[in-house]
């Protein structure tokens, strides 16, 4: 156990050894359902110029994919993870200061970000 250990609540870490003298430690969760997740993927954006930049990115996915279908123009698919993850990322990184969900939990980051854009609308979070 290292010093580094004490500073989070235990069932807020998992040790991990890379090799027998450097153990690293991650700030790893776990959750059994999207219900369990959605109040921690909100806590991970409680910064407002984050969400509005997530808001800015879900948008423009949608205007995107509404293009595609409706055009047919298949090669803007490429766009997609650009404007949903370029725009949520600068949010992460130069607002929130912290990493995004998604690369710990895919599908229920992206499923929150929908979720999220859906609550913004119905002002159940605030933008």
């Amino acid at each position: 156990m290292t010093l580094d250990s004490f500073m989070l609540p235990a069932e807020h870490l998992a040790i991990r050894t890379i090799t027998a003298e450097t153990p690293t430690v991650e700030n790893t969760k776990h959750f059994n359902s999207f219900k369990d997740f959605y109040p921690y993927y909100l806590r991970e954006h409680g910064n407002s110029t984050c969400r509005r930049l997530h808001f800015i990115g879900t948008t423009l996915v949608i205007v995107i994919l509404a293009f595609v279908i409706g055009k047919g123009a298949w090669p803007w698919l490429l766009a997609v993870p650009v404007a949903g993850y370029g725009f949520a990322w600068v949010g992460h990184f130069f607002f929130e200061k912290n990493r995004p969900a998604t690369f710990q939990h895919p599908f229920y980051s992206l499923l929150g970000d929908f979720v999220m854009y859906r609550d913004m609308i119905l002002g159940k979070v605030p933008f």
